[in-house]
């Protein structure tokens, strides 16, 4: 149902599950594991799936805070794209890579939920895309020292805000791991 002409494909975009991004995360491990068996489930289906990694302040290219999590083992023949901004089409290849493989729906996993899951769920959005965000595969950090809600909070707040998203020629909507269906038509 996207807006983007022939586009018809999925992607899954997995959003900085970096060692520098995660570690210490709200339910770190089940949400980890949940992306892994997504990237094998996607992988399995022939659908791309598309690596995501925040390449600013301490997560410089190569260091060791800016590399994939060891659980997730992503493929050179999959694409990966850097950023420096929380919403992942900005300034980046992502919308090139996205359309060279006639992709507009994308469904989203990853961190942190309350800054780069969640501009990349608007940014695709408002780009077109239709989008779907995994409601066990997405995690953030404890932000209670600054004032935000606790984690499970932000992500419950997410999930519920997300599944009512709406907007002319485009669909959006939350699913947990064992429903994602790559093949879905909206």
């Amino acid at each position: 149902m996207t807006t983007l002409e022939n586009r018809p494909n999925t992607a899954l975009l997995v959003v900085d599950v970096q060692n520098g991004v995660v570690s210490g995360n709200h339910e770190r491990d089940a949400v980890v594991a949940n992306i892994a068996r997504l990237v094998e489930k996607a992988r399995r289906e022939q659908v791309p799936v598309v690596w995501i990694q925040d390449s600013g302040g301490p997560r410089a290219q190569g260091s060791d805070a800016w590399r994939i999590v060891p659980e997730l083992d992503p493929s050179d023949a999959e694409p990966h794209v850097d950023k420096k901004f929380g919403d992942s089409f900005e300034d980046t290849t992502l919308e090139s890579v996205l359309s060279g493989l006639g992709v507009g729906r994308l469904v989203v996993v990853g961190a942190q939920t309350d800054a780069c899951v969640r501009s990349t769920l608007h940014g695709a959005f408002v780009r077109g895309y239709d989008t779907t965000l995994v409601s066990d595969a997405h995690t953030t950090e404890d932000q209670t020292p600054w004032g935000a809600p606790p984690p499970d909070q932000v992500i419950a707040h997410t999930n519920l805000y997300w599944t009512y998203q709406a907007a002319p020629g485009r669909t959006a909507g939350v699913v947990a791991t064992e429903d994602v269906d790559f093949h879905a038509t909206s």
